[in-house]
């Protein structure tokens, strides 16, 4: 296995320098190859300061927050909404550098399926299993992997904070079967085990701002937060327009995007206007349901 300061890991890293980003043929192997590339600076400090705001504001996402345990006794904080609206959060999820790189890396139209914040707080922030998002969305009628999530540090993650880590090329492996843990649904351990053995291991350390544009099918994990540091992450998923889900659930079918330019992000001045997100509550989330009932038999 390697880690993040082995060749494997310094491998599919880019950096934006403002305007619009230009997605290389390079990247495009790389994101093939590997399940993800990672983006240092996508957003500037200025954006990145006014969707903190917005995401710490008691006016905001914060009002409809929920906890999710990790099956260790810990737990994270989250929320959870359909659409984009038209606020900070909305404007990011639509714009061109976002959703519009997520078109070039799956290969056609998407849409917006849902965005999260995900809130590890110092000392009591829970762990997230071994992985894949395919292994929920499978669930939710989703034929085709043909998905991917934008994976956008609020705050610096490292590994005492529980950064994401992956397991590199994993994608290619396909779905692996889940079953239920905590309030979580974790990958087969044995299958995961046998892909440790020959896929590098690379912990995702990001600064603030950075981004990881990464493959439903990439198998990934995050630790427990143990330092005195948070670990805020916005995470925005998309599915391809022509992978609508054959049947209705918590997460919505194709509803078309209507992308914005980069500017939108400080132009916008919508920070409460909360209208049509619709927000999601734990007992609307029909993926891991299944799984429960499975488990049960």
């Amino acid at each position: 296995m390697a880690d993040e300061e082995s060749p494997a890991a310094k491998k599919s890293k880019y950096s934006h320098h403002g305007g619009n980003l230009v997605i290389t043929e390079e990247m495009l192997k790389d994101f093939s190859r590997d399940g993800y590339i990672i983006v240092k600076s996508l957003l500037s400090h200025e954006e990145l300061g006014k969707l903190q705001g917005a995401l710490e504001s008691d006016d905001g996402v914060l009002k409809h927050t929920f906890h999710r345990d990790d099956g260790h006794g810990r737990k994270s904080r989250l929320c959870l909404w359909n659409h984009p609206g038209n606020d900070i959060t909305g404007m990011l999820a639509r714009c061109e550098k976002v959703a519009g790189t997520m078109e070039q890396l799956l290969g056609g139209e998407v849409y917006h399926y849902h965005t999260k914040l995900i809130m590890k707080e110092a000392h009591t922030g829970g762990s997230f299993v071994w992985h894949q998002d395919y292994g929920y969305w499978y669930k939710n009628g989703c034929l085709f992997p043909n998905m991917g999530t934008v994976f956008i540090a609020i705050d610096k993650c490292d590994k005492e904070n529980g950064c994401l880590q992956v397991l590199k090329g994993s994608h290619l492996a396909g779905r692996v079967d889940h079953v239920a843990v905590g309030e979580q649904n974790g990958a087969d351990l044995e299958r995961v085990n046998e892909l440790k053995k020959i896929m590098p291991l690379i912990h995702v350390e990001l600064d603030p701002g950075d981004a990881l544009f990464f493959h439903c099918n990439v198998l990934h994990t995050s630790d427990q937060n143990r330092s005195d540091r948070r670990r805020w992450a916005f995470l925005i998923s998309y599915n391809r327009a022509d992978n609508n889900p054959y049947f209705a659930h918590h997460c919505p079918q194709y509803t078309p995007l209507h992308k914005v330019s980069n500017s939108a992000i400080m132009e916008c001045s919508c920070v409460a206007d909360m209208t049509g997100k619709e927000f999601v509550k734990t007992t609307e989330d029909t993926s891991i349901k299944p799984l429960e009932k499975s488990l049960s038999n």
